[in-house]
C-alpha cells in the first residue's frame, strides 16, 4: 500500500477515534462511543506501522502534516464548519513539510 493511502486511512481512524471519545465525554453520549473510539485508535496504530519509512519518528513526523490537513477536512465535512484562510494556509504549509520529510534528499549516512 502506498504511503499516501496509509496516511489517509490512518488519519480517518485516528480522527474518528478521537471524535468518538469527544462525543462520549464532551457531548454526553453513550459509553459505547468510547469503545468505538478505542477500536478505531487501535486500527490507527496498526495502519500507521504499515508505512515503508525507515524510521518510526520520521513516519510519525510526516504523518503529522497529513493529520492536520485531515482534521480540517473533518471540521468541514463532519462538523460543518468552514475552515478559514489561515487554516488552509497552515495546512498547506504542514503538507509541504510532510512532503519534505518523506521525500527530501537524504545523505547516505543516517
Amino acid at each position: 500500500m502506498n504511503i499516501i493511502a496509509i496516511y489517509v486511512i490512518a488519519a480517518i481512524a485516528e480522527i474518528g477515534g478521537c471524535f468518538a471519545f469527544w462525543t462520549w465525554l464532551r457531548l454526553g453520549r453513550s459509553p459505547w462511543w468510547g469503545l468505538v473510539g478505542a477500536m478505531s485508535l487501535v486500527v490507527f496504530g496498526l495502519i500507521l506501522t504499515r508505512s515503508e519509512v525507515a524510521f518510526a519518528g520520521r513516519a510519525y513526523a510526516a504523518y503529522g502534516g497529513v493529520y492536520i490537513a485531515a482534521s480540517l477536512l473533518w471540521l468541514f465535512v463532519v462538523e460543518r464548519v468552514v475552515p478559514d484562510r489561515w487554516d488552509i494556509i497552515g495546512a498547506g504549509i504542514c503538507l509541504v513539510g510532510a512532503g519534505l520529510i518523506l521525500w527530501g534528499p537524504r545523505s547516505l549516512i543516517q
